[in-house]
């Protein structure tokens, strides 16, 4: 099953803190989960600052700058994995370095229901 591991922190102190993780411990877990066959996809995101929010509303588009939201922690990056189970997913989660400084959100990822509709 596939999960999304979804990495907040402070930005303001992501790289600051004392247990905060270096970009090569980073790489080389990310490296460890692809070398395990769990891997799908990893990648960390550039600043929230550099974030553009899209809405549709009453079929009228409206472009933020910015997060949809103000919160003390951001969006900082994800993994996406295939995990036997929740278990090995928050398995996953829990080595990934950030989390030391942040958290990581573990979302199993949904499958769309395309089934067409007799006629």
């Amino acid at each position: 099953m596939k999960y999304l591991c979804l990495i907040y922190s402070n930005e303001q102190t992501l790289h600051s803190h004392p247990d905060s993780p270096r970009d090569d411990e980073c790489l080389a877990y990310a490296q460890s989960v692809q070398q395990s066959g769990r891997m799908l996809a990893a990648e960390p995101l550039e600043s929230v600052e550099t974030a553009t929010t899209v809405r549709m509303r009453n079929g009228k588009v409206t472009i933020t700058d910015g997060p949809f939201a103000e919160t003390k922690e951001q969006l900082a990056g994800f993994y996406l994995v295939e995990a036997r189970d929740l278990n090995d997913a928050l398995n996953i989660a829990a080595n990934i370095p950030a989390a030391r400084v942040g958290s990581v959100e573990v979302r199993p990822v949904r499958q769309l229901n395309l089934q067409q509709q007799a006629s």
